[in-house]
């Protein structure tokens, strides 16, 4: 929101109360409060009619500075609150009376407040100046209605880029932009978005976290153009400043104080396909989608049942509609005995026709109104209430009936929507409703996540999920929501994708082919690319099929191609997951968080790194012209074996069944013998290949295993021309491929099972 009229007015109506020099400071074992006059104080006269800002310091981490700014102090707190995960951090506080500064430091980073003077802290770490707020960023704003705000402004420095905020499908750099974190059921071409973060990553060596589940208003470089505001409602602002120094130390530190995403099942890296939403369909067509999938040596790993498997205006009730699915435990039996796993769409809306509303009505399980009454809407289902998740009660009988489904033989849930939630009710918790509208995405997504792992364990449950907020990184997988079927929107998903990643989420999906309308050939087929090397990969439409077949028969040849490729870097995929949960580490990476120094990276939004290793630029156009941006260092096509030395940018042109896919120098990448299927022994058969590998290297890979059991492990070295690989948690074979160098052959070795190690001698 913006409060300003240019530099030196406000907006009509607007007062605002800035800090203007410090009145008190309290040292604290754990925290720093400095109370601030919004005038000068020149004599006791001036302490009269005078309004307060207290500013207090904590840390719930180690690199993390907490920054609470208030007014008035007497408010309610309803919550509900983001759960932030605290440690015992490496923290000291100090006052420095004749230097007139207090100093709150955290491991690395060191809060620096200014105790006489103009108001001003600084941010630091090693020396080096982060962000600051200055003597006009903090403001206690009353707007022309008498609202209260407050806002804090932290300075950008000259080419210090922002991202993140959620899932947006603008600009990826953030600079320039007004952004509100409302979560809403926008689509993928409007600046709404479905997962609204209020945490940004800055390329200068830092991230903030604005600790406020409601809306937050950022204006990044638009209220004033060198510094970053936000900004929320009432008399309290709270946020955290997180030291990196890199971009992926950021996401890391980040993910521990909000969440890690957990394992996910081997399985669900497969291929998806789906119903599509509103197509004619029954047991026969379903079935006559996956025989033609097999048919055509085309691996399925899920069949996913959109809406209309239930009846219509009764969503959700978790019926199957007895007239297209009249034996529903022997359909699905009959698809498991094909080697599927399931998965089924739901909503925590209450369609008026449901089973469920007059139950929750009676219970209370349903979200009301002030006066008691019920909260219903004609939008979506008729006469639809909503799941009141904050009465645990409630959360167990919604997935009480999904428990039904699991036992029907049901595996995973499409949870859609949670984004349309009303600011006009009453929770049974009492919880604020505007800071409920974004917040309760968590609660519904949390509840589905939570049953799953009860009933198929740790490891096994996932969710495709639409809509997050901070935190929502614990329960995967979230996919990009609804776009058009053009590459403008293939394009954009993307630049959401990897907005999202900057945001602290590991795992991201899309529709491929696009959702709305029926996409070209062209289009299809290039999405399939990016689809299957995404890190997760679902086919599905809205008022059209996804099969390849009713493209063209090439699309059946790049569905075949790239499922087939996605199975067998399953050791590779694997290890990113593991990464994911335990460092909080995105899949699917942006370029700027691999390659943080290099400036060319820093605003490339059109390719991503998946993984450390490979760098994957879609091709958005049918005649496959595309611009890839290549990081210093020479580079191997994975398709191809064709190399490129960067830092530059390469234009290519690719059919439809390859795509810029470059290996990068130092790799050794886990490539599995398997591409029928995700879910496999992935040290079985498995080679290593080496790219480029310098002179002296020294590495291991670790191959998790898919039934989570112990990992193997592979250390690798290079000295001259003699590789060494040694083995270890594995007896099964595997293999050894150096790839070409410029004029250099490649060279194999092969492990028999039960050999632990192997020696490469270059050139022979």
């Amino acid at each position: 929101m913006k409060f300003t009229d240019g530099y030196w007015l406000t907006l009509p109506g607007v007062q605002v109360l800035r800090p203007r020099g410090v009145a008190d400071v309290r040292v604290e074992e754990d925290s720093l409060t400095v109370w601030s006059s919004t005038a000068p104080l020149n004599s006791r006269g001036d302490t009269l009619n005078r309004p307060l800002v207290t500013v207090t310091f904590t840390s719930p981490a180690d690199d993390v500075v907490g920054v609470c700014i208030e007014h008035h102090q007497g408010g309610l707190d309803r919550g509900p609150r983001f759960d932030i995960a605290r440690t015992s951090p490496d923290l000291k506080i100090t006052h420095d009376c004749a230097a007139d500064v207090a100093h709150v430091r955290s491991g690395a980073l060191l809060a620096t407040v200014r105790t006489e003077g103009a108001w001003g802290v600084e941010f630091s770490a090693d020396g080096r100046v982060l962000t600051s707020s200055t003597a006009r960023s903090i403001g206690i704003v009353t707007d022309a209605a008498g609202e209260a705000y407050v806002h804090e402004q932290l300075s950008l420095g000259v080419g210090e880029h922002v991202y993140g905020l959620g899932e947006r499908f603008g600009p990826f750099v953030k600079n320039g932009q007004s952004v509100d974190i409302w979560n809403a059921d926008g689509g993928t071409a409007s600046e709404q978005a479905y997962k609204n973060v209020p945490f940004y990553l800055s390329d200068a060596g830092y991230g903030v976290f604005v600790d406020d589940p409601g809306r937050v208003s950022f204006e990044v470089g638009t209220e004033v153009v060198s510094r970053t505001q936000f900004s929320v409602a009432g008399q309290r602002l709270s946020y955290y400043v997180i030291y990196g120094p890199t971009p992926k130390e950021i996401l890391r530190k980040y993910t521990a104080l909000t969440g890690r995403p957990a394992r996910l099942p081997a399985w669900s890296y497969g291929l998806w396909l789906s119903t599509s939403f509103t197509t004619s369909y029954d047991e026969e067509t379903v079935t006559s989608f996956v025989d033609g999938m097999a048919e055509r040596d085309l691996p399925l790993s899920v069949f996913h049942f959109d809406c209309f498997w239930m009846r219509e205006f009764h969503w959700s009730d978790f019926v199957w509609d007895p007239a297209t699915f009249p034996d529903p435990v022997g359909m699905l039996s009959r698809l498991k005995a094909k080697g599927l796993r399931i998965c089924v769409w739901i909503n925590p809306y209450i369609a008026q026709r449901s089973r469920l509303f007059a139950e929750g009505k009676e219970r209370g399980y349903l979200v009301t109104r002030a006066d008691g009454s019920v909260w219903q809407t004609d939008m979506w289902q008729a006469g639809m209430a909503l799941v009141d998740f904050t009465n645990p009660d409630a959360a167990a009988w919604f997935t009480g009936y999904l428990r039904e489904l699991l036992g029907q033989g049901v595996d995973a849930f499409k949870t859609d929507f949670g984004e349309r939630i009303p600011t006009d009710v009453v929770w049974h918790d009492g919880s604020d409703p505007h800071r409920m509208h974004n917040y309760y995405t968590h609660l519904y997504n949390k509840a589905v996540f939570e049953l799953l792992e009860a009933e198929r364990g740790a490891g096994e449950a996932v969710l495709f999920a639409r809509s997050a907020t901070a935190g929502g990184q614990q329960f995967p997988v979230h996919w990009g929501g609804d776009c058009e079927s053009t590459f403008a929107s293939m394009a954009e998903e993307l630049r959401g994708g990897l907005s999202l990643a900057s945001s602290g989420f590991a795992y991201w999906s899309h529709d491929i082919g696009g959702f709305e309308g029926r996409p070209d050939p062209a289009v299809f087929k290039r999405w399939v690319a990016f689809g299957l090397l995404s890190s997760h990969s679902r086919l599905h439409g809205s008022d059209s099929y996804r099969v390849p077949w009713a493209f063209d028969d090439e699309a059946v040849d790049v569905t075949r191609t790239f499922t087939q490729l996605k199975h067998r870097l399953m050791p590779y995929l694997a290890e990113l997951g593991e990464q994911a949960h335990e460092h909080g580490v995105p899949v699917m990476r942006p370029m700027l968080l691999e390659f943080p120094l290099d400036r060319g990276a820093a605003t490339v939004d059109t390719q991503f790194m998946l993984g450390d290793s490979l760098l994957v630029a879609p091709v958005f156009t049918a005649q496959g012209d595309v611009d890839v941006y290549v990081p210093a260092g020479t580079w191997t096509s994975l398709l191809t074996g064709e190399q490129v030395t960067g830092p530059r940018w390469v234009h290519e042109e690719h059919g439809f069944s390859s795509l810029p896919l470059y290996v990068r120098p130092g790799t050794v990448l886990a490539f599995g013998a398997r591409e029928d299927r995700p879910d496999t022994d992935w040290a079985d058969g498995l080679t290593l290949r080496l790219f480029d590998l310098p002179d002296g290297f020294s590495g291991t890979t670790r191959v998790p295993s898919s039934s989570g059991g112990a990992p193997a492990y592979f250390e690798v070295t290079r000295a001259g021309d003699q590789v060494r690989v040694v083995a270890s948690g594995t007896t099964a074979p595997w293999s050894v491929r150096v790839e070409p160098t410029g004029t250099t052959p490649a060279v194999e070795a092969h492990a028999a099972a039960g050999v632990d190690h192997v020696l490469v001698n270059l050139g022979s």
